[in-house]
């Protein structure tokens, strides 16, 4: 099957305007290759017919296509709204109440029982996106607060709420949570999204329930909330990947900081060699429209350029009315700087020297560096972990990186890595002898041909699974 393959990957949210499965197919020929089920919406009968249409296509195409299960989180939002339509007045002053109650301009109901508890005056509180603006005027320490509006404007049912200046005591892992994760732990998902991240420490807390499970399952922790941005390294270190999540995120933090943070976060996370995903409103006109603005396409092009490993689309694919097409036009973006800019190649990333794994960076390192002065097709790695593949990775060569494992779970995990594409593979014995299947097997599928040159790493002795401590370049047969 023809295979739209970029280094840089293409993350799409599965809902009803690609759920047909001719529709999936066509997505991942155009070059898809992470599906996100977003559990703020849908039931798990639901979420669990779009898990089985991947796995189903995977089998019959012979594909690695991820599953990205991104959870809720402690979302704060609006009650209802009497007749689903109120106008706030600039400079008017409203009652918020924690109590239930049906919102008008005069007083509206928040979801978050600590509000009145935990807000001060000054405050800021942002309805819909930060369309509409309240500062704190005084609270209770109860249940009731009253606040100046300082951007009006129209609110509705359910709107999302955002607490900017107020220190929340949240759950990271809300009940809903923590059944959506059980679901997508039963039912194969590869990565775990986790919402609105403040600390390292939200997101330890979810590995160890995923330790619990022995499951090998990867946890990408979702950049949303300025509290995070101070403890950023630390996150960083704690999760497997990172998604800045640019919607909350640029609702709580000034907008005009966003691009620098953005491009901070994506050099800290290839340091680390750490996945990162751009999300959202990268394409959102083609919720609609047929062609992206000019700036959308300038805004994913940056993506690509300032390192990220994958870029998101959310409504464009979910409930877009051109879910297939909005994918070909994202590829041709990425294949356009892939194939022209050199800025995104080679990074000089020196392993440190007091790493408990310095030797098997140091090969990676190496041998992303030789693969690039001999102008080698390709490097192929051997990995159970997936250390390998995540390292290989964030040195970000031109060479194809080829990753052969035993560990079925770490397959589809690999696909969310920049420039990766990952094997099953479970002969291994002697060194040559392996080199020399693996090779064969890249011949077949027609990545690699005969007088290519090819960069090999692994561990000897195969058996022993350890980590990278070889390095040999093989010239294809």
């Amino acid at each position: 099957m023809n295979i739209k393959i970029n280094k840089t990957k293409i993350v799409a949210t599965w809902g009803p305007a690609c759920e047909d499965e001719t529709v999936m197919l066509n997505m991942i020929k155009s070059g898809v290759d992470v599906f996100r089920f977003n559990f703020s919406h849908g039931k798990h009968e639901k979420h669990l017919e779009g898990f089985n249409k991947v796995k189903k296509l995977c089998a019959e195409h012979d594909l690695n296509i991820a599953i990205l299960a991104d959870l809720q989180g402690p979302k704060i939002r609006l009650g209802l709204v009497r007749d689903n339509l109120e106008v706030l007045e600039t400079g008017s002053t409203i009652e918020i109440t924690t109590e239930s109650c049906l919102s008008t301009y005069k007083k509206i109901f928040v979801s978050y029982a600590n509000l009145a508890k935990e807000a001060e005056p000054g405050d800021a509180i942002l309805i819909d996106d930060g369309r509409v603006e309240l500062k704190v005027l005084t609270t209770d320490k109860v249940s009731l607060l009253t606040a100046k509006v300082v951007v009006g404007g129209k609110i509705s049912n359910n709107k999302g709420v955002n607490l900017p200046d107020t220190k929340t005591t949240v759950p990271a892992l809300t009940d809903k949570d923590r059944k959506d994760l059980e679901f997508a732990l039963a039912n194969g998902a590869n990565w775990i999204a986790l919402s609105f991240v403040r600390a390292a420490k939200d997101v330890e807390e979810l590995k160890e329930i995923i330790g619990e499970r022995n499951s090998y399952i990867k946890v990408m922790a979702k950049i949303e909330k300025p509290e995070a941005l101070l403890e950023i390294e630390a996150i960083i270190d704690a999760a497997d990947g990172i998604m800045i999540a640019r919607g909350d995120l640029a609702v709580e933090v000034p907008q005009e900081k966003m691009p620098l943070i953005q491009k901070d976060i994506i050099k800290r996370c290839i340091r680390k060699a750490k996945p990162v995903i751009v999300a959202t409103q990268m394409m959102e006109s083609m919720i609609e429209n047929s062609n992206p603005t000019r700036a959308e396409i300038t805004d994913v092009a940056n993506a690509v350029i300032d390192g990220a490993d994958a870029v998101m689309l959310s409504g464009e694919t979910s409930m877009g009315k051109y879910p297939d097409r909005v994918i070909h036009i994202m590829e041709k973006i990425l294949n356009n700087i892939e194939n022209h800019s050199e800025m995104i190649y080679d990074k000089q990333l020196i392993p440190n020297k007091g790493s408990a794994s310095f030797l098997s960076d140091a090969i990676c390192y190496n041998a992303a560096r030789m693969s690039s002065e001999l102008g080698a097709k390709a490097i192929v790695g051997m990995t159970f972990s997936g250390y390998t593949g995540f390292l290989l990775s964030s040195y970000r060569p031109r060479a194809g990186i080829f990753i052969f494992t035993e560990n079925k779970e770490l397959l589809n995990s690999l696909s969310l890595c920049w420039g990766v594409r990952a094997f099953y593979y479970d002969k291994f014995v002697g060194t040559d002898t392996t080199v020399r299947d693996v090779i064969r097997i890249l011949k077949e599928k027609g990545l690699i041909k005969p007088n290519d040159m090819i960069v090999n790493i692994g561990s000897m002795p195969l058996a022993a699974r350890g980590r990278a401590n070889m390095m040999k370049v093989t010239v294809v047969e």
